[in-house]
C-alpha cells in the first residue's frame, strides 16, 4: 500500500507515494451542463418602438439581423438602424415586417375610423398619398381623416368600408 507523503514543490498538498499503484482507483466522471444562450442585456422586454420590436422578434427566433433583412427585402444596415431607433422603415416595408412579426408593431383602435385608415395603409404598404389616389382623394385629406380632424363623404366613406371587408382580423400589438 502507498502511503501519502508531503509534496515538496506544493507545501501543504499531499502525494502519494509511488507504491499506490495498485489501489483501485475511483472512474472519473464527465459532468456536462447544457444551458440556454443568456438573454443579452439589450433585449427589449417591453417594446416601444418598431426596431424594438424586431428586435425582440428576432431574438425569439434566434436569427441575424442579415435573416431578418432577407426576409423584409432591405440591407442589414437597414435593420440595425431600425433596431438602433437612428431610423424607422419606410412605409412600403411594412408588409413584410408586419408579417415577420405577426402582428401590428404599433398601437391602433381599430373601432376608429382614423385607426382603420393606419392600419390598412401600413399592412398594404400604401402612403398617403396613394390610398388618396384609390379613392379619388388627396393624401393630405387621407392625413386629416386619420389625425380625426374631417371625415369622408358618403361615397368615399362607402368605398372604405369595401376596403376594410377584405382586410380581414387584424391583431394590434399586445402591450
Amino acid at each position: 500500500m502507498g502511503k501519502a507523503t508531503g509534496s515538496s514543490q506544493f507545501p501543504g498538498c499531499l502525494r502519494l507515494s509511488k507504491q499506490s499503484f495498485g489501489i483501485p482507483a475511483l472512474p472519473c466522471l464527465r459532468f456536462e451542463r447544457q444551458t440556454g444562450k443568456p438573454i443579452p442585456i439589450f433585449y427589449p422586454e417591453n417594446p416601444v418602438s418598431i426596431g424594438d420590436h424586431i428586435r425582440k422578434k428576432r431574438m425569439e427566433l434566434k436569427l441575424f439581423q442579415k435573416d431578418v433583412a432577407r426576409i423584409c427585402g432591405v440591407t442589414e444596415d437597414c435593420i440595425a438602424n431600425w433596431e438602433k431607433n437612428r431610423s424607422i422603415p419606410q412605409i412600403q416595408f411594412f408588409p413584410h415586417i408586419i408579417r415577420f412579426l405577426g402582428y401590428l408593431p404599433f398601437e391602433v383602435d381599430l373601432t376608429t375610423l382614423s385607426g382603420k385608415l393606419k392600419a390598412h395603409r401600413h399592412i398594404y404598404g400604401l402612403s398617403q398619398k396613394q390610398l388618396g389616389k384609390t379613392l379619388g382623394v388627396d393624401g393630405s385629406t387621407i392625413c386629416s381623416w386619420e389625425l380625426g380632424e374631417n371625415k369622408p363623404n358618403k361615397e368615399v366613406f362607402e368605398k372604405l368600408e369595401a376596403i376594410f371587408k377584405g382586410m380581414g382580423e387584424l391583431k394590434p400589438a399586445s402591450f
